[in-house]
């Protein structure tokens, strides 16, 4: 591994247990075990650091589904919603601490100023309910999902599936032992009923 990925691996994990002001640039030398000039030499300051490990997220998360859609391969949009639902609960365990970064307050404090982070956070959320709202839209066209807002619907749906994988990221629940309620949940607000008399007759 590089110098500086290992410096932005390390940086993911510090900002996201201990936040963005209570990470020195000391704590990022002593775990990274590079001198403080080489991390200035790979960034600028603190907060640039911070943006670079962001568009990492961004990358990760973003190739991540992508690779996912495209070795799977759905009956139709219902399942491509539950089968989104699943894989969204596996990568946020898979990456805890890009998620948790996700799930701390700061990186929306400074989005609030910084048009690259702001921009980062939006392609990442844009993602992340992209793939459920596409899944949605195909559940419309095939019958198996009730017409409804295909947009504000995959909003819903997303801030209920990432609720369950902040539970899980905190440590408050596992993930693992809510997920058929969570189907069952995500069937109900979408199920097109005369579709499924239909198959089953």
């Amino acid at each position: 591994m590089s110098k500086r990925n290992a410096i932005l691996e390390a940086g993911t994990r510090l900002f996201s247990r201990n936040g963005f002001k209570q990470t020195s640039m000391a704590e990022l030398s002593r775990a990274t075990g590079a001198a403080g000039g080489t991390i200035f030499h790979h960034f600028k300051n603190k907060e640039d650091l911070f943006l670079n490990i962001l568009k990492d997220v961004q990358v990760s998360i973003l190739s991540s589904f992508s690779e996912h859609k495209k070795k799977t391969d759905y009956i139709n949009g219902m399942e491509m919603v539950e089968g989104a639902v699943a894989f969204y609960l596996h990568i946020a365990g898979d990456k805890e601490d890009q998620f948790l970064l996700l799930h701390r307050h700061f990186p929306y404090q400074i989005a609030e100023t910084n048009a690259a982070c702001r921009g980062y956070l939006e392609s990442i959320y844009n993602c992340l309910v992209g793939i459920f709202e596409e899944g949605i839209s195909r559940g419309i066209k095939d019958g198996s999902i009730r017409n409804q807002t295909s947009h504000n619907t995959a909003m819903i749906l997303f801030a209920m599936v990432d609720g369950v994988a902040r539970l899980h990221t905190y440590n408050l629940y596992h993930a693992g032992s809510l997920y058929q309620d969570l189907i069952a949940s995500c069937q109900s607000l979408l199920a097109n009923n005369n579709h499924q008399r239909n198959t089953d007759e």
